[in-house]
């Protein structure tokens, strides 16, 4: 009887004081940056920025996060899902590759050749990142401009 006592108390100590509803920190999305270019493809990379206080991981799922160059959309990110590190400060990459056939479009043909021409393009990553663990699941919204430098 007091060992089963023992282990329930021991059983209910441990799972009341893991931090397992409390979800990892979105602190911001960083190095938005060109990583490579030609004249068919623009690379573009950016590091999202977390820290989880929790015991337990989870995943992290990237789909709804749209990309925009000088305001027009240009492509979704489609990532596998990430596991998330307990107890850590870790980084996701989020990474896609324009087709710049897709930047040229009459509307925005004026904002393309501009900043073509100062090598200088207004890049956006626009949306949510999704995270779940033991059934619990919770949504970071990114919203992210910086100007990036491009050189063809």
């Amino acid at each position: 009887m007091f060992k089963r006592l023992l282990m329930f108390l021991l059983t209910f100590t441990l799972v009341f004081n893991c931090s397992i509803t409390e979800q990892p920190e979105f602190v911001r999305l960083d190095n938005i940056k060109v990583i490579d270019s030609n004249s068919k493809n623009i690379t573009l990379s950016a590091d999202a920025l977390f820290l989880n206080k929790n015991d337990v991981g989870g995943t992290l799922k990237t789909d709804d996060i749209k990309v925009y160059i000088n305001d027009t959309e240009v492509a979704t990110i489609v990532s596998d899902e990430f596991d998330v590190p307990r107890k850590k400060n870790f980084t996701i990459p989020l990474t896609v590759a324009v087709a710049t056939e897709s930047l040229i479009d009459k509307k925005s043909l004026g904002g393309l050749l501009s900043g073509l021409i100062s090598q200088r393009l207004k890049v956006q990553y626009k949306g949510d990142i999704k995270y779940k663990v033991l059934g619990y699941s919770s949504t970071y919204t990114v919203d992210e401009t910086q100007e990036v430098k491009i050189k063809f």
